[in-house]
């Protein structure tokens, strides 16, 4: 019988030890797809946010995936304390707008993206993650904090805020990845999730409203369609139209 010494084990053991990766899981198709294609290079850690949006079953279906994909953990951090500071900047939030069918610039959440990427990178030093993933692509091109000229930029200020721990091997560089980064439109990452997920990718949340089935009229249940359309994958989603 070969013994190995603890010292060669541990350099073995290490040589094999997946990277870790933190990734903003709303329950969406996006993030869902996201973390399916992520998923053979990465140990995955997903966040959820409460942030006061009116869609409230995307943490029920985040809570769902995070098991079918095996997440490592799975965070759902409240920050509805958000909906007070919006006020009614956004559709998404206020109760007192409604929602447009397409894209208007009501739709979107003021830096939302910064607030959910900030956190998930705080979390993403302190486990030793080398990546932070959000499911934006290039679809996403109406959304200034989807572009990866904002993710390039937010990923500099995060890692200068850690340089010295960088610098001293205390933390890892993160590196703030999507799919608009990597070039992939909606329909190229819907393809990869459903390879992933079969049929079980149509029980992701889209709507932006909330209720037992998708609206089928929002903007974001458009672009659902749309990219199911666009991939030649019969979309089985209900949708109330």
């Amino acid at each position: 019988m070969i013994r190995l010494s603890a010292n060669l084990v541990l350099v073995l053991r290490l040589g094999f030890e997946m990277k870790k990766a933190v990734v903003v899981f709303s329950g969406g198709i996006d993030s869902v797809s996201t973390c399916a294609y992520l998923k053979p290079k990465y140990e995955m850690y997903g966040i959820s946010f409460l942030y006061g949006q009116k869609a409230n079953q995307e943490i029920k279906k985040a809570r769902k995936f995070a098991k079918i994909l095996g997440l490592k953990k799975h965070k759902i951090v409240n920050i509805d304390f958000m909906k007070e500071l919006y006020g009614d900047t956004n559709v998404l939030t206020s109760s007192k707008k409604n929602i447009p069918g397409k894209f208007d610039y009501s739709i979107v959440v003021p830096i939302r993206n910064g607030i959910f990427l900030s956190i998930a990178t705080a979390w993403a030093f302190s486990i030793n993650a080398s990546l932070v993933a959000y499911g934006a692509h290039m679809g996403d091109k109406n959304y200034p904090d989807c572009r990866p000229a904002f993710s390039k930029k937010i990923e500099s200020a995060f890692n200068q805020g850690e340089f010295d721990g960088i610098k001293s091997g205390i933390r890892k560089r993160i590196e703030i990845w999507s799919p608009y980064k990597a070039g992939l439109s909606k329909s190229q990452l819907l393809k990869k999730g459903y390879a992933v997920l079969g049929n079980a990718i149509f029980n992701t949340w889209s709507c932006y409203k909330d209720g037992k089935v998708q609206c089928g009229n929002c903007e974001s249940c458009y672009n659902r369609k749309a990219g199911f359309r666009e991939a030649s994958i019969v979309d089985k989603t209900r949708y109330l139209k």
